[in-house]
């Protein structure tokens, strides 16, 4: 037996489906294009290495000082492990700050990736090799900087991998944003009828309701 609906009951139906697409999906679209919006630039990571770019300098002017302090009564396969250390940790911290301010305030990924990556294969490695190594004569200087910038590197990549999961999740979200906008374009296509164009609640077309 065919069910037969008044045109009231349609309007009313739609009023309502309308009404609660626009209220609800707005507040909830509303909320999500406001955390896509925020500034996530990691404010430690960014001091972090404000201070690394101002300690790195007396770092290295105190490794190269007690290198030639020390140089003479070293055997010469530690001289050009040091020597090489050193440059090592110069031409390296280049490459690292970079990639952290880059990829800290411009809100790169893979920058930020790229500079967790490095700071924990070289710096890491190398300065606990400066700080555990007897046979290379550290010296009292040596291991007070040595120690401190070890812990700036380690308070770095602590910093930077809170960064990269903020930053992570607010592409994923943006993602999903995208998703849903490529939804409601592809609607009317597959049969769905959205009652307002940021809404994602779908409407039965008029044509089923009087089956």
């Amino acid at each position: 037996m065919a069910t037969w609906y008044s045109p009231a009951a349609e309007h009313v139906h739609m009023g309502v489906a309308y009404m609660g697409s626009t209220v609800f999906t707005n507040n909830r679209t509303t909320d999500s294009e406001r955390h896509v919006n925020e500034l996530v630039s990691h404010l430690p990571l960014q001091m972090l290495l404000y201070f690394d770019m101002f300690y790195f300098p007396c770092w290295w002017i105190s490794a190269v000082f007690m290198l030639n302090v020390k140089f003479e009564f070293l055997p010469g396969y530690y001289q050009w492990l040091l020597v090489t250390g050193i440059v090592l940790l110069t031409v390296v911290e280049v490459l690292r700050v970079y990639l952290g301010y880059t990829g800290n305030l411009k809100e790169k990924v893979p920058e930020l990736a790229a500079f967790w990556v490095v700071s924990l294969t070289f710096p890491v490695p190398v300065l606990l090799f400066f700080l555990t190594d007897e046979d290379a004569l550290i010296l009292p200087l040596e291991r007070a900087v040595h120690s401190l910038f070890l812990c700036l590197v380690m308070a770095e990549l602590v910093a930077s991998f809170l960064a990269l999961r903020t930053m992570t999740r607010k592409l994923l979200l943006l993602f999903h944003l995208r998703q849903l906008g490529r939804a409601e374009r592809l609607s009317p296509v597959y049969g769905l009828t959205l009652p307002y164009h940021r809404g994602a609640l779908a409407v039965t077309p008029v044509h089923h309701m009087y089956r």
